[in-house]
């Protein structure tokens, strides 16, 4: 008998220890410490984003790659200082797909690049944003890696661990191109949900013989959202949050007379666009090419390319969506997002005005 005691304590001991090892270093506790900075001195970037990926997303923003796609307009809104548009399509591999336009008047290009690089000011103005850490710089390549974790109203929060790179061509043209990518020092933590898969990418350039720049852009995320859901909750937050970003933008303008740490970073590391890849030359698409000024300016007489939802529906997609972000970028580089803080103030407003009416 105490001959079988010992024979199992020898085997099962081990393996009870094996499994309870394999269980904390899958699950790591908030406490715990992170990797150590020379864990990652042998860590090569040069595979996180590459010239190929710049390619993708160059041939992407003009419209070269995968004509049979049916896109869906989503959004068109302008005011005096910028225009917006936005579309999307569902490829038959792959999730659902945004493409958007935003032009700012009397912004420079270069303006515009270091307020989209710039986290440090991000978390002033963005509050969905409460931390951004930097892992690793490669200056051997110009590759960042960061982590970012952002809090939506009744949501887990969610954790984005990101790799970018930079890329200047001819005539101001600016690039920057953005994937999921595992870190030693992001080890996955209970409390937050991980971003999964997460493709972004743009170009900023001025717009010739104006006082403007645009930034063009493309998002994928797979974020565990109903797609009508996603996309309605896009159409009706988006356009506040490019506002706000928008005066953002204004007020940094005025500010910015020494770039922050990250900015500073992400300029010294900028790589040059190879001569086979620079589209610099390339014609300005003619809707790009009509000024500003042109546009509607009254904000109550802007055109959204969508069907009306009912209230009822509206109450039942923000039920649905409990609050979830679509479209949500990550790093400060990605363009427009939605922040659905906006989506419930103003639903919850229009909700109080519509109880009013219903009470006199």
């Amino acid at each position: 008998m105490i001959n079988i005691i010992l024979v199992a304590v020898v085997v099962v001991a081990p393996l009870i220890l094996f499994l309870w090892r394999r269980r904390r270093n899958r699950f790591p506790s908030a406490a715990s410490p992170p990797t150590s900075d020379s864990s990652t001195s042998n860590l090569r970037t040069s595979k996180f984003v590459t010239d190929a990926d710049l390619k993708f997303l160059v041939e992407f923003l003009d419209e070269n790659l995968n004509k049979s796609d049916k896109w869906q307009d989503v959004i068109d809104k302008r005011n005096q200082n910028l225009w917006y548009n936005a579309k999307c399509c569902k490829p038959e591999n792959g999730p659902l797909t945004y493409l958007s336009v935003t032009v700012f008047n009397g912004i420079s290009s270069e303006m515009l690049r270091n307020f989209y690089m710039d986290n440090d000011y991000r978390k002033q103005w963005d509050k969905t944003v409460v931390e951004h850490n930097q892992l690793q710089v490669d200056e051997s390549d110009g590759t960042e890696v960061g982590r970012t974790v952002k809090k939506f109203p009744l949501l887990k929060p969610r954790e984005y661990v990101l790799t970018w790179k930079l890329w200047e061509g001819r005539d101001n043209f600016f690039y920057c191109y953005m994937k999921e990518c595992e870190h030693p020092l992001a080890p996955r933590l209970r409390k937050y949900v991980r971003v999964e898969f997460y493709r972004s990418g743009w170009r900023i350039r001025q717009i010739p013989g104006q006082n403007a720049c645009e930034i063009t852009m493309f998002h994928q995320e797979v974020a565990g959202l109903n797609m009508e859901m996603a996309k309605l909750a896009f159409s009706k937050g988006i356009w506040s949050y490019v506002c706000k970003m928008d005066n953002a933008l204004r007020s940094y303008s005025a500010i910015s007379g020494q770039l922050s740490s990250s900015v500073t970073t992400s300029v010294n590391l900028l790589q040059k666009v190879p001569a086979w890849l620079d589209s610099s030359t390339r014609n300005i698409s003619p809707a790009h090419r009509t000024t500003i000024h042109d546009h509607v300016t009254n904000e109550s007489e802007a055109r959204v390319i969508s069907r009306r939802p009912s209230r009822k529906l509206l109450a039942n997609g923000l039920l649905l969506l409990g609050g979830a972000v679509c479209l949500s970028r990550g790093h400060s580089s990605l363009g427009a997002k939605v922040a659905m803080a906006y989506i419930l103030t103003k639903l919850s407003k229009h909700g109080a005005a519509s109880n009013q009416r219903k009470q006199s």
